[in-house]
């Protein structure tokens, strides 16, 4: 193989890291699916106990009372119980390394327990959003965009609710939008693993030589 073609390959490779760590997400058990639950069950957990979070007390839920996670098996109730409350209200939040300056996207599903009128905030950065659409019937999806304002981020989810039922959430993400590549600290995918492990079976036991149509 010419030292051309492993060029090539190598850049390929390079290209389809840099693609999957732009788009990993930078927020920690953003699913939940840390915390055993079984199934049609739900947990209280201390926030301390629950990877990435930090706040007030978290319930975990696992396909409890017909309600199925939309990512994985878990999924949380914003609402908990009274003495976890912060301030008065329950709220959950997490920090997260961000570069000032740099767009970032934020996902995540959300469901109403029990009436539509159950609502929470969300904020991030210097932007805040009310969630007061959500429906009892089933997911909705949330997509936005902020930009961060400092070397580090803080996501903070805030029950409006005043009763404890309410405010299912899911599947939190936040990303680095379309652009310049930042680094994110993340085992490399089981694609890009075999493609390495091609790579090598294909250069191996063979010693790269430049001929003269690699010296062009």
């Amino acid at each position: 193989m010419s030292l051309v073609s492993v060029r090539t390959l190598l850049g390929a490779a390079t290209l389809l890291a840099a693609s999957f760590s732009s788009h990993a997400t930078l927020i920690v058990n953003g699913d939940f699916e840390e915390n055993f639950v079984a199934s049609n069950k739900w947990k209280v957990f201390a926030s301390t106990a629950v990877a990435g979070w930090q706040g007030s007390d978290i319930e975990i839920w696992n396909a409890y009372n017909s309600v199925t996670a939309p990512s994985g098996n878990n999924f949380i109730e914003l609402n908990s119980n009274d003495s976890s409350k912060i301030n008065g209200k329950w709220t959950i939040f997490q920090t997260f390394a961000t570069e000032v300056g740099r767009e970032y996207n934020l996902s995540f599903f959300y469901r109403a327990r029990s009436k539509d009128t159950e609502a929470f905030s969300v904020s991030v950065a210097d932007v805040s959003w009310n969630m007061t659409d959500h429906v009892v019937a089933g997911w909705s999806y949330f997509f936005n965009s902020f930009t961060a304002t400092g070397s580090t981020s803080t996501l903070n989810l805030t029950s409006i609710s005043g009763t404890t039922l309410g405010n299912f959430i899911d599947n939190i993400t936040v990303t680095a939008a379309p652009g310049r590549d930042i680094a994110v600290d993340v085992p490399a995918p089981a694609t890009l693993a075999a493609f390495g492990v091609g790579l090598l079976a294909l250069v191996g036991g063979r010693r790269l030589r430049r001929t003269k149509s690699d010296a062009k």
